[in-house]
């Protein structure tokens, strides 16, 4: 009798889970400049700013748990924010309505048919890289999303705004808003299922190398269009936010260009640029780090259009550094 091999899923590999150079890189840098905020200015330990700072990292926080995904399986998402617009738009005309919670749902869930949607376009057009495919399909969300605004922008109704803006609460004995919290439970339950689930697991063996995945038996394409999902949720979560903060208003060109701050905190934070590498954990100290860059701008008066120089620098060292660190193991 002969017996079949089950198909064996690939781990990341130890040097991978354990403190590395990127891991010390981006905390130690965080680390540093909370050292030099505290004690450049007065104002940066206060309650406030440091509630504020949490905020402030909600809506790109979102967008790079979905962007990390995204990457580790080797593919990026330049469909994020259209995605965010067209989701918001879908559960505001919903809101409207059906009321508050359907607004919700129905935002959420077109997320997840948007991201499952883009799943599939990139996995039809192999041929085409992800970067290029994403950014056509971010084109026709937002075309869409402009189709049925008209161009201008839409609100639920006026006894339904108080629900609408229910991200922008406190929440109780906490401390922080209800956006922040939200960030929290979806970094931690992407963390888990990054780490802790089969699905995770091959996310890793397909960004690491997508044809021995393939003959070991798993599903390219469907773990592609489940990280599209994921990420498609996130995108329609960061809407709602950005909704309650914009006072129920939603339009077209929301958040034009954070799919990029989304890409970069991911990449700041460690995960390889070239798939098979990375942790949502990552993924959120590199938005804190380019949240306390901004903060700190702001505190001590900088010119703000430095901010990007900065930002770039930071996504040139952490490439270079990933390329390092590959060459050294491949030798």
């Amino acid at each position: 009798m002969t017996e079949t091999s089950t198909p064996v899923v690939a781990q990341p590999s130890a040097l991978s889970r354990s403190f590395n150079l990127r891991d010390y890189g981006v905390v130690i840098g965080v680390v540093a400049l909370v050292i030099y905020l505290s004690l450049s200015t007065s104002t940066f330990l206060t309650t406030g700013n440091l509630t504020n700072v949490l905020d402030q990292a909600v809506v790109v926080g979102l967008l790079t748990c979905g962007a990390t995904l995204c990457i580790i399986s080797g593919v990026f998402d330049l469909t994020a924010t259209a995605s965010l617009a067209l989701s918001a738009i879908i559960g505001v005309e919903v809101t409207q309505a059906a009321g508050v919670e359907a607004g919700f749902v129905a935002a959420v869930l077109a997320g997840a048919g948007l991201g499952a949607l883009t799943g599939f376009i990139v996995n039809v057009s192999t041929a085409v890289n992800a970067f290029i495919a994403t950014l056509a399909v971010s084109i026709v969300y937002r075309g869409v999303a402009l189709v049925i605004t008209g161009g201008a922008i839409i609100y639920p109704l006026t006894d339904q705004l108080d629900g609408v803006q229910v991200f922008t609460d406190d929440v109780p004995g906490l401390g922080i808003t209800v956006a922040t919290a939200t960030l929290l439970v979806v970094a931690l339950v992407m963390g888990v299922v990054l780490w802790a689930t089969n699905f995770g697991r091959r996310i890793y063996a397909v960004g690491g190398n997508a044809e021995a995945a393939r003959l070991s038996g798993i599903r390219v394409g469907s773990v592609h269009i489940g990280v599209y999902m994921a990420s498609g949720v996130c995108s329609a979560l960061a809407g709602l936010v950005l909704v309650a903060r914009s006072g129920g208003g939603a339009q077209a060109n929301m958040a034009l260009g954070l799919e990029l701050s989304a890409i970069a905190a991911a990449v700041i934070g460690g995960t390889s640029i070239l798939g098979g590498e990375g942790a949502i954990w990552r993924g959120m100290v590199g938005v804190l780090l380019l949240t306390l860059i901004s903060n700190g701008f702001n505190l001590l008066g900088w010119d703000t259009t430095f901010q990007q120089v900065v930002q770039g620098c930071l996504i040139l060292v952490a490439i270079i550094t990933d390329r390092y660190i590959r060459r050294a193991r491949s030798t």
